[in-house]
């Protein structure tokens, strides 16, 4: 019999999580917002009133007014921590149009060792301080001068948007629901962030690896919880592994095939380790429930990493948000942390300027490797290989911001590699998967591709734009070269640029689900089906609602990735075989 739970136990011990996120330390560089009573309209339990008292007493939170209302009016402001901090920096994205403004823009990037946030083909979104602006137009040319434009007016008060608010709703069911008999049955629910307030905010780690506990304790017969690494300062860094191990003595067993997920290799990337979250609770919680997830689940393991940088991401939480290293001491001790996203060792980069300045966000580290979390995790995921009868079939790293789906080459553009055109199929599929789910369009490139301008005059040849940042010791290049994982991504989500990093916590549930869905597109391609599968029978609110969205949108909706029905999508592989015939 396979494992059923009370879907309301899930979410009582899942509100008892989030609620422990008031113990977060006492560096925390913010004040929470202020307590918005629910209205008294909506029965308040005596656990919601006993937890928000606490939540009060341990805040010093101003009390409500009795209409309910904050004692405060408007909208919470950003504290005098964050002003200090943040309040004079500005986002700025130029366009880039020739080589000669890439490499203007390159070298004083790195002169005034500039935060790079994103950057491609056609521009580049660049934090600095307002009054660094004038010293940065002086190095560019007069092109660039004129070519730039702001992202975000208020950087602080985005940053403190991104906080969990403690304006808690009441969690109750509605009424209608209040006297609902037990049943032994998991409930389905067509959507997540009405049933598990975890998803309704950022969580910090002190909140996700009990969650994590909580998976493994409610769902034994298909989640283990394991460690892939120890951190710089000690920390574990924590996985789920979730999969059903067949039990047929009969049939040999041959290497367990194995799909990873990770995210938060960048600190400040918060909603990739949300992400990681979402589609790993997804994936625990479909089991049982359909043929489509059941098969999934006994055919592969699938390893979920949130956060492959934990010392970072406490740091982001209890200092500095938009932290992106890890926290490792460099040769320079007030320029601390390895970008660990450059610091394989498969085409270390040592001859790049980020790569010999301890300083710099993309420091790649002093030799192959230096970043203890990558290291440690590579020694991990070589050792199942070889000693643990496992066989990574899939490997995708979860990043932000910009709506791309990247496979190798991430260190060059020169080299194509092996299997090519089977990484831009399923590349192409899970853009469509992404596009069904809510309309959102992700690009597919090589992950090398954000540097490259092609000379249309001249169809041989391809000229290279200096790199912002280092395209060596990539996780997707050492996975895919190293360990021979066919199918290596790097998927960099929401959004392309309004919010970049700070994307507030009500993308996490879409963000999420589109995620998800690409996710489960990997395993249904590597079982043979090229669309995407919709149990016979059976379509959830969540999939009617992404039909009729569509609808009106007037895209067609298929169930087979047939490139010949969808113009949208024949132009992309059309476009991905020009490039190649280069």
């Amino acid at each position: 019999m396979r494992h059923l739970i009370n879907w309301s136990a899930l979410f009582a011990l899942s509100c008892f999580s989030v609620a422990t996120a008031a113990s977060y330390p006492p560096s925390l560089p913010l004040q929470p917002t202020f307590y918005q009573q629910p209205s008294p309209s909506r029965t308040r339990s005596v656990f919601s009133r006993i937890r928000d008292g606490l939540i009060r007493s341990i805040w010093s939170i101003p009390s409500c007014n009795r209409e309910g209302g904050p004692a405060k009016e408007g909208k919470p402001e950003a504290p005098s921590t964050l002003l200090a901090r943040y309040g004079g920096d500005v986002v700025l994205r130029f366009a880039i149009n020739t080589r000669e403004e890439a490499a203007a823009l390159s070298e004083a990037i790195h002169v005034l060792f500039l935060d790079v946030w994103e950057f491609n083909a056609d521009w580049v979104d660049i934090r600095l301080a307002k009054d660094v602006v004038p010293s940065l137009l002086g190095l560019l040319p007069l092109s660039l001068q004129q070519a730039h434009t702001p992202l975000m007016h208020d950087l602080a008060q985005a940053i403190f948007d991104t906080y969990p608010s403690l304006a808690f709703e009441d969690p109750s069911p509605p009424a209608q629901h209040e006297h609902r008999p037990f049943s032994p049955v998991l409930h389905t629910s067509s959507n997540v962030d009405q049933t598990n307030i975890f998803f309704r905010n950022y969580q910090p780690l002190s909140v996700i690896i009990p969650w994590m506990r909580l998976l493994r304790s409610l769902f034994p017969t298909h989640v283990r919880m394991i460690n892939v690494g120890i951190s710089y300062e000690g920390r574990d860094i924590p996985a789920l592994r979730v999969g059903v191990h067949p039990t047929n003595a009969e049939k040999p067993s041959g290497p367990r095939k194995t799909i990873i997920i990770t995210g938060g290799s960048h600190a400040r990337e918060w909603i990739s380790t949300s992400t990681v979250n979402y589609i790993a609770y997804s994936f625990i919680t479909g089991y049982g429930k359909s043929k489509e997830m059941t098969r999934l689940l006994e055919e592969f393991d699938w390893v979920f990493v949130p956060t492959m940088n934990p010392d970072g991401y406490i740091y982001t939480w209890e200092n500095d948000r938009l932290w992106r290293k890890n926290r490792q001491q460099t040769s320079l001790r007030f320029c601390q942390g390895v970008d660990l996203d450059h610091a394989y060792s498969f085409k270390w980069d040592h001859d790049s300027n980020a790569a010999n300045n301890p300083c710099s966000e993309s420091f790649a580290g002093e030799g192959p490797f230096q970043g203890v979390e990558a290291r440690r995790f590579a020694n991990w995921a070589r050792n199942e290989t070889q000693n643990n009868n496992v066989s990574i079939v899939a490997f995708v790293d979860l990043h932000s911001y910009s709506q791309q789906i990247l496979y190798p080459y991430s260190y060059t553009c020169s080299t194509a590699p092996p299997a090519l055109e089977n990484l831009e199929e399923l590349a192409i599929g899970l853009a469509k998967a992404i596009w069904v789910t809510n309309g959102e369009e992700y690009s597919v490139t090589a992950a090398c591709e954000g540097s490259v301008e092609v000379d249309e005059n001249q169809k041989k040849d391809k000229k290279f734009w200096p790199r912002m940042e280092s395209g060596g010791g990539s996780a997707l290049d050492w996975f895919y070269h190293e360990l021979n994982v066919k199918y290596s991504y790097q998927i960099k989500l929401r959004d392309t640029g309004s919010y970049g990093f700070l994307l507030p916590s009500k993308n996490i549930v879409p963000t999420g689900r589109e995620a998800f869905n690409a996710i489960k597109y990997i395993g249904h391609f590597l079982l043979g089906n090229k669309g995407i599968e919709v149990e016979e029978g059976k379509a959830n609110d969540d999939e009617r609602g992404s039909q009729e969205m569509l609808k009106k949108k007037s895209v067609p909706v298929v169930s087979e990735m047939d490139g010949d029905e969808d113009g949208q999508y024949e132009e992309m592989i059309t476009e991905l075989r020009r490039r190649r015939r280069r």
